[in-house]
C-alpha cells in the first residue's frame, strides 16, 4: 500500500531493502514475543540507526529455520531521515547486524512499490541428500537429509505434472479465510553432485507449508512409496492431506521475488489484492503468462 502521511505532516520516501539471512537461528520472519526473529533484529537494528521507527513489509514471510539468500521487504521513513545516498547504509549496517542476517541494498522506490502485493512470483530452492553419510559438514546447515536412495526420473515426472494453476489445499496448512488457489510456475529437480538434489520452484505465490509439502510428496515418490500419479491427484482434496510429509525447513531458501516495472506497479497491487476466485474462473479471467496474487 502507498505510505501514510509522515508525523508532522513531511514527507516519506519509501525504500527496498533486499536482504539475505541463514535461517537456522531465528524463529521465522514474523516478530514474536521473546524471540529472536529476523524482522525483529532488522526493525530494531534500523531503528537505532536512523532514529525513527521501522516497520518492515515482506515479501514473503519464512518459517523457523528457513533461510533467505533474495528476500525483499520495503520501509517508509521520513525524507529527513533518509541519507541522501542510501546505498551508504550497506555498510553502516554490515557492521552493526549479527552475521546471520545481511542487508544486501537500500534502494529509493516509488509508493507504489508494495513487497508483498508488488510481487509476480516467488522463487524458493530446496536442497537435499539422500547419501549415506547424510549433508557434509560445510553444508549442513542448509541441507536436508533424506532416507535414500531415490528415483530421481519418477521425482521429475510427478513434479512436472503438478505445474499450473491449481487448489493446492492438500499441500498447504490450513489458514482462516486464506485461499489455496496457486499458480505453479516451476517445480524442477537438478542434481548438485555428491548426492545432493535441489529443487527449483517458483510460483504467484505460496501457501503456508506448501514448498515443503510439494518437496516431502515429491520425495515419497521418488522413495518408491507412491507413484508419481499420487501428486496429482491429490490436487481434488480440499483439505491437507495427512499423507503428506512436511520436508525440514533446514533445506528451504527464498531464491528470489520478480516485480514488474514502475509504470505497472499499482495494477499489480490491485490484482493481488483482488480476493481469488474458484479455479475455474481464475483460469478465465488471467492474462497468457499472467499470475495471480495471494
Amino acid at each position: 500500500m502507498p505510505p501514510a502521511a509522515a508525523p508532522g505532516g513531511g514527507g516519506l520516501t519509501r525504500l527496498r531493502l533486499d536482504i539475505s539471512y541463514d535461517g537456522t537461528d531465528f524463529s521465522g520472519w514474523a516478530k514474536q514475543p521473546g524471540l529472536r526473529t529476523v524482522c525483529g533484529v532488522l526493525e530494531d537494528a534500523l531503528a537505532t540507526v536512523l532514529r525513527t521507527p521501522a516497520h518492515l513489509t515482506v515479501a514473503g514471510r519464512t518459517d523457523a529455520g528457513v533461510h533467505a539468500a533474495a528476500q525483499v521487504a520495503h520501509l517508509d521513513l521520513p525524507t529527513d531521515a533518509v541519507p541522501d545516498e542510501p546505498s551508504r547504509l550497506v555498510r553502516r549496517f554490515a557492521r552493526l547486524l549479527p552475521q546471520d542476517v545481511r542487508i544486501r541494498a537500500f534502494t529509493p522506490v516509488p509508493a507504489e512499490f508494495d513487497a508483498r502485493f508488488s510481487a509476480l512470483r516467488r522463487h524458493y530452492a530446496y536442497r537435499v541428500t539422500a547419501a549415506e553419510s547424510g549433508a557434509d559438514p560445510v553444508r549442513a546447515r542448509d541441507t536436508a537429509v533424506w532416507r535414500g536412495p531415490v528415483d530421481l526420473a519418477a521425482m521429475r515426472q510427478a513434479s512436472a505434472a503438478l505445474v499450473g494453476l491449481h487448489d493446492f489445499a492438500a499441500y498447504c496448512r490450513r489458514r482462516d479465510g486464506a485461499t489455496t488457489v496457486r499458480e505453479l510456475q516451476r517445480f524442477e529437480w537438478a542434481e548438485d553432485g555428491g548426492g545432493v538434489l535441489v529443487a527449483q520452484v517458483s510460483a504467484d505465490a505460496f501457501c503456508w507449508s506448501m514448498v515443503r509439502s510439494l518437496v516431502g510428496a515429491a520425495l515419497t515418490v521418488g522413495q518408491g512409496r507412491r507413484p508419481p500419479r499420487w501428486m496429482t491427484e491429490l490436487l481434488a482434496e480440499r483439505e491437507r492431506s495427512s499423507a503428506v510429509p512436511v520436508a525440514p525447513a533446514k533445506g528451504l531458501s527464498l531464491a528470489g521475488v520478480d516485480y514488474p516495472p514502475d509504470d505497472e506497479l499499482a495494477a499489480r497491487n490491485r490484482r493481488t489484492m483482488d480476493k481469488r476466485s474458484p479455479v475455474e474462473a481464475e483460469r478465465g479471467r488471467m492474462e497468457p503468462g499472467g499470475c495471480c496474487g495471494d
